[in-house]
């Protein structure tokens, strides 16, 4: 980086759980802030920013922890994020929870903040808005599944890598691989063409609206592989090919599902390993899933983000990632903040967001910072 990362940041927080009260003495500390980059980001081409990640980079702000997170951030590397503003900005507009948490957060866990900074947080009800119906539940969700995946690992895991012959396919393909690509190139198109275009939505929004399609198809018995045998059929291909697709799409999906399984074994955080092994699930992930969907139902219903949940659950959140609710019970209290989350009718914060309200602010800040 050629430029002063301190100097230019305008806005730095303590995140993660420290943010939210459920933090303990040894719990990582994680900064998030927003920075203004020197004007040859703005006025050339060959210098672009989007954010700072590098541990190393980020040990510029240790003097500003408190004593607590100084000794914390000795154990493990000070981690975290300085976004540049206008990429800051394109997050918090879709209502990114993690972004949110920034201008959102106690001013107890503020560790830097310039007049700009406290302009952006002074502003903060333009970034909000009843996208975090989707950002919140579909963030949520993805934490849902990514437990169920490792549960799964958990108390079934596959035993071997499957061969061929276990899906009926001689060691050599009957088919040229060629031909193969043609057809499934072919058929990739067809269910690409039948399927919503969600490009225009925030990513959690996407994984939540996919999730609940999924689901309906689901329970109208519509499987996957029907879908993709559908197309194959609709695309002309005749049937004897597409059983042997079929038999080779299998093989390929249950040796990649154990090479997942496979990298997950081999690489798993030794802390996240131990409350699966206790637990039967992680539940850091559990604490994270119940926390966003309360958080988003907050906000639908109130207009308000509470970050800090010490004055509200954290120690049921606490409960949660000690191992005090079981898998059942976890899952039955996400799917009824999911069921609520549905129901709000949205009147606390605005449909859309404005987003012609934040990049006026935008502008504004960053003339302000050049010209400085």
């Amino acid at each position: 980086m050629d430029f002063d990362l301190q100097v230019h940041t305008h806005l730095l927080t303590v995140s993660g759980s420290r943010a939210y009260g459920t933090h303990t003495a040894v719990s990582d500390v994680d900064l998030k802030g927003v920075l203004i980059p020197p004007s040859v980001y703005f006025h050339g081409f060959a210098k672009t920013f989007e954010q700072c990640d590098s541990a190393n980079e980020l040990q510029v702000f240790g003097d500003l922890l408190n004593e607590q997170e100084c000794a914390a951030s000795q154990q493990t590397k000070l981690e975290g994020v300085v976004y540049g503003l206008r990429k800051f900005a394109r997050l918090a507009v879709d209502c990114n929870p993690n972004i949110l948490d920034v201008l959102y957060c106690r001013d107890e866990e503020v560790r830097q903040i310039s007049r700009l900074g406290r302009r952006l947080r002074e502003n903060r009800g333009l970034f909000l808005s009843g996208k975090a119906r989707h950002t919140y539940s579909g963030y949520a969700m993805a934490q849902l599944k990514r437990i169920r995946g490792h549960r799964k690992w958990l108390l079934d895991p596959p035993k071997r890598m499957p061969t061929r012959a276990d899906f009926g396919l001689p060691e050599q393909a009957l088919i040229a691989r060629e031909q193969l690509e043609a057809a499934e190139a072919a058929i990739r198109r067809k269910l690409d063409h039948w399927e919503i275009d969600f490009d225009g939505l925030g990513g959690a929004e996407a994984i939540r609206l996919k999730e609940r399609m999924a689901q309906s198809l689901a329970e109208q018995g519509i499987s996957t592989d029907e879908q993709w045998r559908g197309a194959a059929r609709a695309v002309g291909l005749h049937d004897d090919l597409i059983r042997v697709m079929a038999h080779e799409r299998s093989y390929r999906s249950e040796a990649q599902y154990y090479r997942q399984y496979q990298a997950w074994k081999d690489h798993r955080n030794p802390a996240r390993a131990a409350l699966e092994a206790a637990h039967g699930f992680d539940t850091k992930h559990g604490s994270h899933l119940i926390r966003l969907l309360r958080m988003g139902r907050e906000i639908l219903e109130t207009g308000e983000v509470h970050v800090w949940r010490g004055d509200r659950d954290a120690e049921e959140l606490l409960d949660i990632r000690r191992g005090r609710w079981t898998y059942d019970e976890l899952v039955a209290q996400a799917e009824s903040e999911l069921e609520k989350i549905s129901k709000i009718q949205v009147a606390a914060v605005p449909f859309k967001p404005n987003r012609a309200g934040a990049d006026a602010l935008v502008v504004r800040l960053v003339e302000e910072a050049l010209g400085d």
